[in-house]
């Protein structure tokens, strides 16, 4: 009965702290600094002191606090404070005040993924109390849903400055399943510039618009090309590289030639992928097919692509230290992988090994009436007291 109790009283502390979290609204559009000074306060509370690293204009902030012994080797539970918007959604609850009805715990943030930080600060006190051999760090990012912007603060300063861990745990929504890999993201902005005349004289003008049209035709063939391509053994679905033209925007009426249009596209990476030469691609067909025939017009004009996020993939490495861990506590026996963005590959990138392992369904986010299963924060509370038990005897 007394174990029966402890969890229960986990799980209790994990809702209310989810509450507690989802009343912030950290829409990426806004600061997160409320919620990272409530986190600091709650730490402070049980003797816990938190570091912090803020953006350029002081309005967001990361926190990364350490349970245990300041020693190299510990673990790091590593979650992102802000969520999307829920512009033009209807919900059938307010998504910044936590609705508990079905077994089920509503608002925006629920699943992806102040469920998995408010359960990771549930298990502060126990950790406190254990005490710890080996540290176990928590990582609080902010804009991880506007191009993983925060935890590379985070990042630089651990590697830098503090004793380097041995493994991170990034809990997004994976229904409590060990996902070893994940998809990069770039995300690219590009920029065609003609020259406007009459539409009844287009020959005197240079047409954005058309040329953009160009660009969004090489991106479907060489999305083509990587799909014929594509490893038959590769564990992701689909198994490529894939682009997807996600805004255009141009011209200024039916009877002007277009000046100008602007095309935001991306390109989801498998990480074998070479993503550098994948843009090298792109590039070369606007300067020698696109470019040309717009300067030929009018020496201003041409094509202009920038680069605006860059989130590597996670790489699936089943001899990682991380997966030994979540495998060692779980008895889980394989991985899988995912299409959607993380920070874990980052970490990756940075010697840290790294998994993504978290409650909820990715199924679930970014949508209205977000939601996680009770018994989803349930078994993660239950992980992660397996967690505690073991830094506090591990060697």
């Amino acid at each position: 009965m007394a174990v029966a109790s402890a969890a229960g009283d986990r799980l209790e502390r994990a809702i209310a702290l989810t509450a507690r979290l989802v009343a912030h609204d950290t829409t990426s559009r806004n600061s997160n600094l409320a919620l990272i000074e409530d986190v600091r306060a709650y730490l402070a509370d049980h003797g816990v002191e938190a570091r912090l690293t803020h953006d350029t204009g002081g309005a967001k902030a990361n926190l990364w606090a350490t349970i245990g012994p300041p020693v190299a080797g510990g673990v790091v539970l590593s979650g992102h404070t802000d969520v999307v918007p829920v512009d033009g959604q209807t919900w059938a609850s307010d998504p910044f005040a936590l609705s508990r009805r079905d077994g089920r715990l509503y608002g925006r943030g629920t699943c992806d993924m102040k469920g998995f930080v408010a359960t990771a600060l549930a298990m502060v006190p126990e950790m406190v109390a254990a005490p710890l051999r080996v540290p176990i760090h928590l990582a609080l990012s902010y804009d991880e849903e506007v191009g993983c912007l925060g935890v590379r603060g985070i990042i630089a300063d651990v590697t830098r400055n503090l004793p380097l861990p041995r493994a991170v745990i990034v809990g997004e929504p994976t229904s409590m399943q060990l996902i070893g890999g994940n998809k990069g993201t770039r995300v690219y902005r590009t920029t065609v510039t003609g020259l406007p005349a009459h539409s009844s004289l287009p020959s005197q003008g240079a047409n954005a618009i058309v040329a953009a049209a160009g660009l969004i035709g090489f991106l479907e063939e060489l999305g083509h090309e990587l799909a014929a391509g594509a490893d038959p053994a590769s564990p992701f679905d689909p198994p490529c590289s894939t682009f997807n033209v996600g805004v255009i925007e141009g011209g200024t009426a039916h009877n002007i030639v277009a000046e100008t249009c602007r095309v935001i596209w991306s390109v989801r990476l498998v990480p074998t992928d070479d993503a550098d030469a994948i843009e090298e691609r792109v590039r070369a067909f606007c300067a020698e097919r696109l470019e040309p025939a717009l300067k030929a017009k009018a020496p201003h004009a041409g094509v202009v692509t920038e680069r605006l996020t860059d989130v590597p993939g996670l790489s699936p490495d089943p001899t990682s230290a991380a997966e030994a861990l979540v495998r060692l506590l779980t008895g889980l026996n394989a991985s899988g992988v995912v299409a959607y963005g993380a920070e874990a590959g980052l970490f990756q990138q940075a010697g840290i090994p790294a998994v993504i392992f978290g409650p909820g369904s990715i199924d679930q986010a970014h949508k209205a009436d977000e939601w996680v299963a009770v018994d989803q924060i349930a078994a993660c509370a239950d992980f992660l007291g397996k967690l505690t038990d073991w830094a506090r005897t591990a060697a």
